[in-house]
């Protein structure tokens, strides 16, 4: 099957993708319009739909999948910024396509179809490897419903792709200059220490929490947890939240509060973290309410083969080089890295989550095609 109308073109898929309000985990039709875009393609398409959470797998051709795309339809609110065109409108002007998604990632998303419309195209309708679309709706928020529940649906079925490539807006200053093979881990822990209240005239008769917090709050930031890695930077430790709520100056509290987060490089899995901290806080803080959660371990894509390729596509489409990296937040990429290799690359992301989020029209068509170079680079 050859390309649909207008599909080789990801200006109007864009569009009408960032037309649905899809704020998440709600998917507003997006997912209709993409699955209708990759049925005219001629790619088999899967609703899976968890809890309020609508996913798509699509693919097409035969045998193993060569290369998964991966991304989400799911946007963050427009917020309370003050935007000059509709957040939902996808108005183009000066050149620009406006609206919540242009880069965070429903262009990107456009642009893999368009590069695929012209794939398909030029290998009259017959594809020389399988390749397959992973989309979520379910990446900006808590991420329970989406990647990680169609990656498992997956692995079941033999769907696990040799290479996986996600969207993510992650050029810099020009498109081509930045591919994440990595990203560091995440993890948050909220401490409640125990005291005796009393009066602060006779601290003898009390037992001051706040002087327990702040010595295991010294223990955990007082030295580096490393000085980094070859790919990564230090692990950080930030405290976000100390919190007493004592109004009076003479009551020593009964409780203090304390949060924070690490992002952590590859020498630390959250379980070692973990044994750390408890023993911080075993030490000073005997009695005691702790919790701990990670949102994602660290991962590194070691640069081989399938890297290489990504690289050499993107310099080819290009003429930029990009650099390899592992800094910023969370992605999706961190439950995929647990099946496949995994990189990321996208559009320049410096207005994703802003008022007037916006994307050139002319990087979105030159994304498309380095997306087919891509496509090329998997399927020799």
């Amino acid at each position: 099957m050859t390309e649909g109308p207008g599909l080789a073109d990801p200006l109007p898929l864009a569009a009408a993708l960032i037309r649905c309000p899809s704020i998440t985990p709600e998917d507003a039709g997006a997912q209709t319009v993409l699955a209708e875009a990759l049925t005219r393609l001629g790619f088999t398409c899967t609703e899976l739909t968890y809890g309020r959470v609508r996913n798509l797998y699509a693919r097409i051709g035969t045998g193993r999948p060569a290369l998964c795309f991966a991304g989400h339809t799911d946007v963050v609110p427009a917020g309370n910024g003050s935007w000059s065109a509709d957040p939902f409108g996808a108005e183009v002007r000066d050149g620009l396509l406006y609206g919540r998604g242009a880069t965070d990632m429903k262009g990107n998303i456009a642009a893999f179809v368009a590069a695929l419309a012209c794939w398909l195209d030029r290998h009259q309708g017959r594809p020389p490897v399988a390749v397959s679309l992973l989309i979520t709706g379910d990446e900006e928020g808590e991420a329970v419903d989406g990647t990680v529940r169609v990656l498992a649906w997956m692995a079941e079925r033999q769907e696990v792709p040799g290479f996986c490539l996600v969207g993510e807006p992650t050029s810099v200053a020009t498109l081509g200059d930045l591919v994440k093979i990595g990203r560091r881990g995440s993890m948050s822990a909220r401490l409640v220490v125990k005291g005796t209240q009393g009066h602060s005239a006779y601290p003898q008769r009390a037992d001051n929490p706040i002087h327990r917090l702040v010595r295991v709050l010294h223990g955990l930031t007082a030295e580096p947890l490393d000085a980094g890695t070859d790919w990564f930077e230090p692990t950080t430790l930030q405290i976000t939240s100390v919190d007493v709520g004592n109004p009076a100056t003479n009551v020593i509290p009964a409780r203090a509060e304390a949060k924070w987060n690490i992002r952590f490089n590859d020498r630390h899995t959250a379980a070692s973290l973990e044994a750390w901290m408890r023993g911080i806080i075993d030490a000073e803080a005997p009695c005691r309410e702790v919790a701990f959660s990670c949102s994602g371990e660290a991962f590194l894509t070691t640069p081989g083969p399938e890297v290489d390729r990504l690289v050499g596509a993107i310099a080819k489409a290009t003429g930029v080089t990009p650099r390899l990296d592992t800094g910023g937040g969370t992605s999706d990429a961190r439950f995929i890295a647990r099946h496949c290799p995994v990189a990321e690359f996208g559009l320049v992301g410096s207005t994703m989550h802003q008022a007037d989020e916006r994307v050139p029209v002319a990087e979105l068509r030159e994304l498309a095609r380095v997306y087919g170079g891509v496509l090329d680079a998997f399927s020799a």
